[in-house]
């Protein structure tokens, strides 16, 4: 028994280094966090979207979406634009400079998790869903607010 208490730990050991060296990867390619670049995608494959829309698409708060938006349009990733019809409506797009970012990062990991675990049948797909929230629980995070993103620390970090 002692053995699989080892191996459970030292799989899950694995999936923290494999998240925190994704994140360090994409930092260093484009100078993101993880959320920032899901952030970034969601409004350049939209091609515009409100604060409201990008959070609903992270998985994250309106305000932590606000946080994000905040971050690449200080880096001149996006724009944001008042409506012309509905000036409470606020519009964040992409630039040029935020375009070609996307093109050079690296997928972040949940984009491969994502993949993978879409080819999974249904049944190995509830098996794992049980398996990771029963984790979860084991370790005292089942009421931790959290995004469905593979990222180390606050989403809205620097």
């Amino acid at each position: 028994m002692e053995d699989r208490t080892e191996t459970s730990l030292i799989a899950l050991r694995r999936i923290l280094r494999a998240t925190e060296l994704n994140a360090r990867t994409l930092a260093r390619a484009t100078g993101l966090t993880t959320p920032q670049l899901i952030v970034l995608e969601i409004v350049a494959a939209a091609g515009r979207a409100t604060p409201k829309d990008i959070a609903g698409n992270a998985g994250v708060g309106q305000a932590t979406a606000t946080s994000l938006v905040d971050k690449l349009e200080a880096r001149g990733l996006v724009t944001r634009t008042r409506s012309e019809r509905d000036k409470r409506v606020v519009w964040v797009a992409p630039t040029e400079v935020g375009r070609a970012l996307l093109t050079a990062a690296p997928d972040p990991l949940q984009k491969t998790f994502s993949e993978q675990f879409q080819a999974l049948p249904d049944w190995e797909q509830g098996m794992i869903v049980a398996a990771l929230e029963r984790v979860g629980a084991m370790l005292n995070a089942g009421a931790l607010d959290a995004a469905p993103l593979l990222d180390v620390g606050a989403v809205d970090r620097k």
